[in-house]
């Protein structure tokens, strides 16, 4: 997987020849998808042709988001996945508390694990859950679950849950979290004005649900020009004098600045 992943592409779990489709479409990592996309009688037809796929590795990162823990079928999907030679995580379904990340942790001891926060009381547990256990490696929000549970009518109130997330993701020493997806496909001029405004926010990257939605992630979340210049000028600045210091054009540079100089840059090596 890249350093700093872009693109997170879903596909559903009972379809095989999407998935294939999936892995060949240039998206930074693949979720295969055993809960909402997949109806309750096909639910271990998705597991069992899941785990036939990753009996070895793909040539592109795999992560499968199973079943909700407090559902019939959350735990036989880790049991059925957890030990897959290829599977790079596992994303967790309607996370409400940190004891879920632990009790997941203990039955998958060497998958990496990604909460999905997806209620207005998993968002008020941002922190703890995300702090929950080192093999927790992100945390992102679902965003169409969390709008149903606070009755919105649209998202001009996800604001701040989204902020929550951010900031908890930073406190506990994880990635910035990415978008939750933009759920009209044929809309990419909205895909990437809501991108923009997500960037703005302290994310980075975004889930997908469509392939054509891919080039706009990546587009709104690579570094500008300007943005590596900004960037190169800040590392030359830490390289020349240690310590906080201030730039010719005002700006402060201090440690935080110089890592997210670094990420920048990191970033800038995709373009």
């Amino acid at each position: 997987m890249t350093a700093f992943p872009l693109t997170w592409l879903y596909a559903p779990g009972d379809r095989p020849h999407v998935v294939a489709k999936a892995l060949t479409s240039g998206a930074d990592v693949v979720v295969i998808d055993l809960e909402d996309a997949v109806a309750p009688d096909r639910k271990a037809y998705a597991r069992a042709a899941t785990a036939d796929l990753l009996a070895s590795p793909p040539a592109v990162p795999v992560h499968v988001r199973v079943n909700a823990l407090d559902g019939p079928w959350g735990e036989r999907d880790i049991s059925a996945l957890a030990p897959a030679p290829g599977l790079s995580g596992l994303r967790l379904a309607k996370i409400t508390s940190p004891g879920e990340i632990t009790h997941v942790a203990r039955r998958a001891a060497r998958a990496d694990l990604y909460a999905l926060l997806e209620t207005a009381l998993a968002v008020e547990r941002a922190y703890a859950i995300a702090s929950a256990h080192p093999n927790l490696r992100g945390i992102a929000l679902g965003e169409a679950d969390l709008q149903a549970d606070l009755g919105m009518r649209d998202d001009t109130g996800l604001d701040w849950p989204r902020s929550r997330v951010v900031v908890a993701a930073r406190a506990a020493g994880l990635p910035p979290p990415p978008q939750s997806v933009h759920p009209d496909t044929r809309d990419l001029d909205g895909l990437a004005a809501s991108c923009a405004h997500g960037r703005a926010l302290g994310f980075l990257g975004r889930a997908a649900i469509h392939p054509r939605q891919l080039p706009v992630i990546e587009r709104a979340f690579l570094p500008t020009e300007a943005d590596i210049e900004r960037a190169e000028t800040v590392l030359k600045a830490a390289a020349a004098e240690q310590g906080a210091q201030a730039l010719p054009d005002g700006r402060f540079v201090d440690a935080a600045v110089v890592t997210a100089a670094r990420r920048t840059l990191s970033l800038a090596r995709r373009r």
